[in-house]
């Protein structure tokens, strides 16, 4: 017997996972997170981390959270390339990222740029899952009052 087949288009439901990714960040739930990059190795400056509760716990001690529970930030994500192989299961995406924070004291700007890759596999389930995200921030700007390092 087959696995079910995710109902929503390949590509569709490897966008929603990037997107959600930008969701969870910005809503400052790390758990979350975790959860949606459970089977992932996440790979940005410093050793690449793998499982959920690892990423997880590297957000939250990277990241910083404000009153309001959020890092007070927008992660936009752009030029979203998507490569499906269905007979594999297996698919590769390139984005741009953005990131955009405003806070009292500091204007709305953006502090940091850079590009994601990533790597997909579809579960037993049928659904895709991250596999794998690598960051690369290529521009930088005041992230004081985002991230701890």
């Amino acid at each position: 017997m087959s696995a079910p087949v995710d109902p929503v288009p390949s590509h569709r439901a490897i966008e929603n996972l990037i997107a959600r990714y930008a969701e969870l960040v910005d809503d400052g739930d790390f758990a979350g997170l975790g959860a949606l990059l459970a089977d992932a190795v996440f790979v940005g400056s410093g050793a690449p981390v793998r499982g959920g509760e690892a990423i997880e716990a590297m957000f939250r001690e990277t990241v910083i959270i404000h009153a309001d529970g959020t890092p007070r930030t927008q992660h936009v994500t752009t030029n979203v390339a998507v490569e499906v192989d269905e007979p594999a299961g297996t698919a590769v995406a390139r984005s741009y990222v953005t990131v955009l924070q405003a806070l009292p004291g500091l204007p709305l700007q953006a502090v940091a740029g850079g590009r994601y890759h990533d790597r997909f596999a579809r579960g037993e389930d049928g659904r895709w899952r991250f596999a794998e995200r690598r960051v690369r921030i290529t521009l930088v700007g005041d992230v004081s009052r985002h991230l701890r390092r």
